[in-house]
Protein backbone atom coordinates (compact mmCIF):
# COMPACT_ATOMS: atom_id res chain seq x y z
CA UNK A 1 0.00 0.00 0.00
CA UNK A 2 1.22 3.50 -1.11
CA UNK A 3 1.79 5.88 1.50
CA UNK A 4 -1.47 9.10 0.87
CA UNK A 5 1.39 12.13 -0.36
CA UNK A 6 -0.93 15.13 0.45
CA UNK A 7 -0.88 17.42 -2.87
CA UNK A 8 0.57 20.71 -2.20
CA UNK A 9 -0.79 23.81 -4.44
CA UNK A 10 1.30 25.97 -6.36
CA UNK A 11 1.87 29.60 -5.78
CA UNK A 12 -0.57 31.31 -7.00
CA UNK A 13 -2.66 28.69 -8.10
CA UNK A 14 -6.20 29.21 -7.77
CA UNK A 15 -8.76 31.88 -7.60
CA UNK A 16 -7.08 35.23 -6.94
CA UNK A 17 -8.81 36.57 -3.31
CA UNK A 18 -11.15 39.36 -4.21
CA UNK A 19 -11.63 37.97 -7.77
CA UNK A 20 -15.67 37.54 -7.05
CA UNK A 21 -18.35 39.15 -8.28
CA UNK A 22 -18.34 41.16 -4.88
CA UNK A 23 -14.52 42.10 -4.61
CA UNK A 24 -13.69 40.25 -1.56
CA UNK A 25 -12.31 37.47 -0.05
CA UNK A 26 -15.00 34.51 0.42
CA UNK A 27 -15.59 32.23 2.98
CA UNK A 28 -17.32 28.20 2.48
CA UNK A 29 -20.62 28.10 3.93
CA UNK A 30 -22.76 25.07 4.24
CA UNK A 31 -26.36 25.76 3.07
CA UNK A 32 -29.55 22.93 2.86
CA UNK A 33 -29.63 22.36 -0.57
CA UNK A 34 -33.58 23.24 -0.28
CA UNK A 35 -32.20 26.94 0.29
CA UNK A 36 -29.95 27.12 -2.64
CA UNK A 37 -32.42 28.94 -4.53
CA UNK A 38 -33.38 31.59 -1.76
CA UNK A 39 -29.56 32.02 -1.07
CA UNK A 40 -28.40 32.67 -4.85
CA UNK A 41 -31.27 35.34 -5.20
CA UNK A 42 -30.55 37.23 -2.43
CA UNK A 43 -26.74 37.38 -3.36
CA UNK A 44 -27.93 38.53 -6.68
CA UNK A 45 -30.16 40.95 -5.47
CA UNK A 46 -27.53 42.46 -3.03
CA UNK A 47 -24.72 42.63 -6.08
CA UNK A 48 -27.74 44.33 -8.42
CA UNK A 49 -28.21 46.84 -5.66
CA UNK A 50 -24.79 47.89 -4.85
CA UNK A 51 -24.15 48.30 -8.45
CA UNK A 52 -27.31 50.78 -8.87
CA UNK A 53 -25.93 52.53 -6.03
CA UNK A 54 -23.09 53.26 -7.77
CA UNK A 55 -23.82 53.33 -11.33
CA UNK A 56 -26.60 54.45 -13.09
CA UNK A 57 -26.44 54.01 -17.18
CA UNK A 58 -28.17 56.45 -19.59
CA UNK A 59 -30.37 53.88 -22.10
CA UNK A 60 -30.88 54.69 -25.66
CA UNK A 61 -34.01 56.68 -24.73
CA UNK A 62 -32.63 59.83 -23.29
CA UNK A 63 -30.28 62.55 -24.20
CA UNK A 64 -28.76 64.86 -21.45
CA UNK A 65 -29.98 65.46 -18.18
CA UNK A 66 -30.46 68.73 -16.84
CA UNK A 67 -31.26 70.76 -13.62
CA UNK A 68 -33.56 73.19 -12.97
CA UNK A 69 -31.80 76.42 -12.15
CA UNK A 70 -32.09 77.43 -8.55
CA UNK A 71 -32.85 81.49 -9.36
CA UNK A 72 -34.63 81.25 -12.69
CA UNK A 73 -35.08 84.53 -14.59
CA UNK A 74 -38.74 85.68 -14.59
CA UNK A 75 -40.19 85.88 -17.65
CA UNK A 76 -43.97 86.95 -17.50
CA UNK A 77 -45.52 86.06 -21.15
CA UNK A 78 -49.24 87.42 -21.68
CA UNK A 79 -52.47 85.46 -21.51
CA UNK A 80 -54.95 85.93 -23.53
CA UNK A 81 -58.72 85.64 -21.81
CA UNK A 82 -60.31 84.24 -24.63
CA UNK A 83 -59.50 80.74 -25.33
CA UNK A 84 -58.15 79.55 -28.60
CA UNK A 85 -60.60 78.30 -31.24
CA UNK A 86 -60.39 76.08 -34.82
CA UNK A 87 -61.70 78.73 -36.98
CA UNK A 88 -60.20 82.68 -37.28
CA UNK A 89 -59.42 84.85 -34.50
CA UNK A 90 -61.38 87.50 -33.91
CA UNK A 91 -59.42 90.94 -33.95
CA UNK A 92 -61.70 92.33 -30.92
CA UNK A 93 -60.36 89.59 -28.92
CA UNK A 94 -56.77 90.56 -29.09
CA UNK A 95 -56.37 92.01 -25.16
CA UNK A 96 -54.48 90.71 -22.76
CA UNK A 97 -56.38 89.84 -19.25
CA UNK A 98 -52.79 88.35 -17.08
CA UNK A 99 -49.05 87.51 -17.79
CA UNK A 100 -47.74 84.26 -16.87
CA UNK A 101 -44.52 83.14 -16.10
CA UNK A 102 -43.32 78.94 -17.58
CA UNK A 103 -40.68 78.68 -14.30
CA UNK A 104 -44.10 79.07 -12.10
CA UNK A 105 -46.61 77.17 -14.47
CA UNK A 106 -44.19 73.89 -14.98
CA UNK A 107 -41.88 73.54 -11.94
CA UNK A 108 -43.12 72.88 -8.49
CA UNK A 109 -40.14 71.78 -6.55
CA UNK A 110 -37.02 73.83 -8.21
CA UNK A 111 -34.32 72.07 -6.02
CA UNK A 112 -35.91 68.44 -7.29
CA UNK A 113 -36.44 69.40 -10.91
CA UNK A 114 -34.50 67.93 -13.75
CA UNK A 115 -35.27 67.97 -17.47
CA UNK A 116 -34.35 64.98 -19.73
CA UNK A 117 -34.39 64.92 -23.39
CA UNK A 118 -36.18 61.80 -25.26
CA UNK A 119 -34.95 59.69 -27.75
CA UNK A 120 -37.16 56.97 -27.63
CA UNK A 121 -40.56 55.95 -29.22
CA UNK A 122 -41.97 54.00 -26.28
CA UNK A 123 -44.02 56.53 -24.79
CA UNK A 124 -45.90 57.97 -28.23
CA UNK A 125 -49.31 56.96 -26.83
CA UNK A 126 -48.69 59.28 -23.88
CA UNK A 127 -47.99 62.29 -26.31
CA UNK A 128 -44.00 61.70 -25.29
CA UNK A 129 -42.64 61.90 -28.58
CA UNK A 130 -38.75 61.80 -30.05
CA UNK A 131 -36.75 64.98 -29.38
CA UNK A 132 -39.46 65.99 -26.49
CA UNK A 133 -38.20 67.27 -22.99
CA UNK A 134 -39.45 65.89 -20.05
CA UNK A 135 -40.03 67.89 -16.66
CA UNK A 136 -39.53 65.62 -14.14
CA UNK A 137 -40.43 66.01 -10.08
CA UNK A 138 -37.80 63.53 -7.88
CA UNK A 139 -39.66 65.29 -4.58
CA UNK A 140 -42.93 63.56 -5.49
CA UNK A 141 -44.59 60.10 -4.64
CA UNK A 142 -45.27 57.79 -7.68
CA UNK A 143 -48.48 56.54 -7.72
CA UNK A 144 -49.95 53.77 -10.11
CA UNK A 145 -50.72 55.16 -13.45
CA UNK A 146 -48.14 58.04 -13.28
CA UNK A 147 -45.74 58.13 -15.90
CA UNK A 148 -42.07 57.87 -14.11
CA UNK A 149 -38.40 58.09 -14.64
CA UNK A 150 -37.27 54.21 -13.06
CA UNK A 151 -33.95 53.06 -12.72
CA UNK A 152 -34.12 49.24 -13.87
CA UNK A 153 -31.23 47.03 -12.69
CA UNK A 154 -29.00 49.88 -13.25
CA UNK A 155 -30.76 51.82 -16.43
CA UNK A 156 -32.66 54.70 -16.74
CA UNK A 157 -36.34 54.44 -18.37
CA UNK A 158 -39.24 55.96 -19.01
CA UNK A 159 -42.78 54.14 -18.79
CA UNK A 160 -46.06 54.11 -17.12
CA UNK A 161 -45.51 52.90 -13.62
CA UNK A 162 -48.06 50.05 -12.18
CA UNK A 163 -48.94 48.42 -9.43
CA UNK A 164 -51.60 46.61 -7.43
CA UNK A 165 -52.01 45.13 -3.83
CA UNK A 166 -50.93 41.98 -4.72
CA UNK A 167 -47.06 43.53 -5.08
CA UNK A 168 -47.72 42.89 -8.96
CA UNK A 169 -45.23 45.56 -10.39
CA UNK A 170 -45.26 46.54 -14.62
CA UNK A 171 -42.95 49.24 -16.22
CA UNK A 172 -45.50 50.09 -19.08
CA UNK A 173 -45.20 51.57 -22.38
CA UNK A 174 -47.78 53.58 -24.26
CA UNK A 175 -46.89 52.08 -27.65
CA UNK A 176 -48.22 48.63 -28.37
CA UNK A 177 -44.15 47.79 -30.46
CA UNK A 178 -43.41 47.77 -26.68
CA UNK A 179 -44.01 44.86 -24.34
CA UNK A 180 -44.75 45.78 -20.48
CA UNK A 181 -42.11 44.79 -18.43
CA UNK A 182 -42.37 42.91 -15.60
CA UNK A 183 -40.13 43.61 -12.64
CA UNK A 184 -39.05 40.19 -10.88
CA UNK A 185 -38.43 39.43 -7.44
CA UNK A 186 -35.00 39.73 -7.53
CA UNK A 187 -34.40 42.62 -9.62
CA UNK A 188 -33.70 46.38 -8.35
CA UNK A 189 -36.39 48.96 -8.86
CA UNK A 190 -35.74 52.88 -8.20
CA UNK A 191 -38.70 55.13 -8.97
CA UNK A 192 -35.75 58.07 -9.91
CA UNK A 193 -38.94 60.90 -10.53
CA UNK A 194 -41.99 61.87 -11.75
CA UNK A 195 -42.76 63.16 -14.82
CA UNK A 196 -45.29 66.46 -14.29
CA UNK A 197 -44.83 67.71 -17.85
CA UNK A 198 -43.77 67.87 -21.86
CA UNK A 199 -42.55 70.11 -23.68
CA UNK A 200 -42.86 70.02 -27.19
CA UNK A 201 -41.74 72.02 -29.90
CA UNK A 202 -43.61 72.44 -33.52
CA UNK A 203 -41.03 73.71 -35.01
CA UNK A 204 -37.43 72.27 -35.25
Amino acid sequence: MKDSIPRQRSPGAGRKPGAGPFGEATTAVRVPNSQLDRVRGFLEQSKRAASSCSIVRISAEFGKIGRAAERPALLPLPLFLNRISAGFPSPADDYVEDRIDLNEQLIRNKAATFFLRVQGESMTGAGINPGDTLIVDRSLAPASGTVVIAVLDGELTVKRLWFDQSGVVELRAENPRFPPIPVGEYQQLEIWGVVTSVIHKLLP
